[in-house]
């Protein structure tokens, strides 16, 4: 990007946010409610569709990072944002009756929801700061955006991937399941960052929820086959298991 054009659009974002992060933790500590944090509660969100609802602070954030890829004739398309709680049990819900009648048993069937889908209650998209991105302007458009290999390679998303690699981070974006080798819990999704001046505080406030308490109070189906040891795993490496930028 033109250096002078980046510095027109930004303007002090990247300054600011190099220690909002920081600041944020101090200032949001314990102001999250427990419906906020599983997506129950929808004050702080904006939006009025499941392309654009989020909360405030992000959607602030990312239309300044949209103007910027702009410049460079990359169009940043919102994929999914916020994510509500009833939205995402059934996602999961619908995932675990097929995978069951389809002969799988019930562990099997989690396991495999698991893979790139959150349990309700869990997700980041609940909070209002996760975002899965496309490029708006990529041609050939695939049937189904979602796949790693669009973004690396001869993908139609590289340039946008190129992109955030290098400017995401001024605008308080960060990646949230890296490709780290080491890394487990969910896939690789090269599409899905997470505003950490909002989301950071938002974890450390959701790591005090008693997680499989607020699964079986919720009925999800298929959750008493949530046993005390796969909450703890999920825990560690789902939930926790990220991005340590992000932590």
């Amino acid at each position: 990007m033109n250096r002078n054009n980046f510095i027109k659009i930004t303007g002090l974002t990247g300054v600011g946010l190099a220690v909002l992060p920081q600041l944020s933790f101090g200032v949001f500590q314990n102001v999250f409610s427990r419906d906020q944090l599983i997506g129950k509660d929808e004050s702080s969100i904006v939006g009025n569709s499941y392309t654009t609802k989020m909360h405030k602070e992000t959607a602030e954030a990312f239309q300044k990072m949209k103007a910027a890829a702009k410049v460079e004739n990359i169009e940043i398309e919102l994929v999914s944002a916020y994510r509500s709680f009833q939205r995402q049990k059934e996602i999961f819900e619908g995932k675990y009756k097929r995978f069951t009648t389809s002969g799988l048993t019930p562990t099997q069937s989690i396991e495999k929801i698991i893979e790139y889908s959150t349990i309700p209650g869990t997700s980041r998209h609940h909070w209002g700061t996760d975002i899965d991105i496309i490029d708006g302007n990529a041609k050939p458009r695939p049937k189904s955006v979602l796949q790693p290999e669009l973004f690396h390679g001869e993908g139609p998303f590289c340039k946008l991937k190129d992109w955030l690699n290098v400017n995401a981070q001024a605008f308080g974006f960060y990646e949230v399941y890296t490709d780290n080798p080491k890394r487990k819990g969910f896939e690789y999704e090269p599409w899905h960052f997470s505003y950490a001046p909002i989301s950071i505080p938002m974890l450390q406030e959701y790591k005090k929820l008693d997680v499989q308490k607020i699964l079986q109070e919720e009925k999800i189906l298929g959750s008493e086959h949530f046993s005390n040891a796969f909450i703890a795993q999920y825990r560690k490496e789902n939930i926790l298991d990220i991005n340590p930028k992000l932590l």
